[in-house]
């Protein structure tokens, strides 16, 4: 009987970094793509460790269906006992921002003030009753700044979702969200692996809210870099230090919900508080940052899940 590594994805473009890190070190592993799939329920999985990197932006790429197929496969996994990085609980926290918001508020984590909606009055009411201005909006399931627009006005927004150009969510629930002003153009990005901190990076927003780190995005991802073939100064920093409180409380939140790997994003409002505002369970680094500082986000996640495997082998009387 031999275990290996399962990569469970919809994303070869965001994937191969990660199976390049395990081939590196001699880690048996497979790649499971969920745009399509089947289980038979009647069956067991295979012997290893699985590690869910469903995206919540997968509808952009034609995979509309994906995080549901990904939830039966983890609920799957998670019945018959199989070590799981990132199951069923990481996934709801992954497709909805609000669940993100109640998990983050639950160990005493800011948010920033948050209307859900669905339906065109309902999302003009919201604006009417959020109580600032601006504000801005947001798709509840996204990734990739999916949605995020600033309005200086309930008018603004109306004429938005009365026009052809109003982009529906694809689970229908868009968010009315306080616009927390940042004394600088900047948000920080605080990656973790294992559930432990591993560095910060500083993100530049003064071109735009689509933030996506990914060394390879899609085409419409316009202020995405593009990683070792970026020409222009990169938008994201590796910085030395964040808030420790902070970080002790994101990795609290990150235990609480089983969550191993992740990227949770904040900004700083001219005041110096902290809001925290998206959760990012399948996350990505950006190659060019990471060698100015010699940290590896990948490196990282291809040891941890190494360090798993190993684990569990021995439970199977393996090694």
């Amino acid at each position: 009987m031999t275990a290996k590594i399962y990569i469970l994805h919809e994303n070869d473009e965001w994937t191969i970094h990660l199976t390049k890190r395990l081939e590196e070190q001699n880690l048996s592993y497979e790649v499971w793509h969920l745009a399509e799939g089947l289980i038979d329920l009647s069956k067991e999985p295979p012997q290893g460790i699985f590690y869910s990197r469903m995206s919540a932006s997968s509808h952009t790429r034609g995979h509309v269906f994906a995080p549901e197929l990904t939830e039966a496969v983890l609920a799957w996994l998670e019945y018959h006992g199989r070590p799981v990085i990132n199951g069923s609980r990481a996934l709801r926290l992954e497709v909805s921002k609000v669940n993100q918001y109640f998990a983050l508020e639950a160990v005493g984590i800011q948010t920033p003030k948050t209307i859900a909606t669905v339906g065109k009055s309902q999302l003009i009411e919201a604006a009417r009753t959020i109580g600032t201005t601006p504000f801005i909006t947001k798709h509840n399931r996204a990734g990739k700044g999916l949605g995020v627009q600033l309005f200086h006005s309930v008018e603004a927004l109306e004429a938005y979702a009365n026009s052809d150009t109003f982009e529906l969510p694809i689970d229908g629930i868009t968010l009315v969200q306080q616009f927390i002003k940042s004394p600088a153009s900047y948000i920080t990005r605080c990656e973790f692996v294992g559930g432990k901190f591993l560095y910060a990076v500083r993100v530049d927003t003064s071109e735009g809210f689509e933030l996506c780190p990914a060394d390879s995005c899609q085409i419409e991802d316009k202020f995405c870099p593009v990683g070792e073939t970026a020409t222009n100064k990169s938008k994201f920093q590796i910085i030395d230090s964040f808030s420790e409180e902070l970080i002790e409380r994101y990795e609290e939140f990150l235990a609480q919900n089983k969550v191993s790997v992740a990227g949770i994003e904040s900004i700083i409002d001219q005041e110096g508080n902290i809001f925290t505002y998206d959760v990012n369970t399948n996350t990505n680094y950006n190659v060019e940052a990471e060698k100015a500082v010699g940290k590896y986000g990948m490196l990282a996640v291809a040891n941890y899940l190494g360090a798993t495997l190993r684990q569990y082998e021995k439970t199977l009387h393996l090694v």
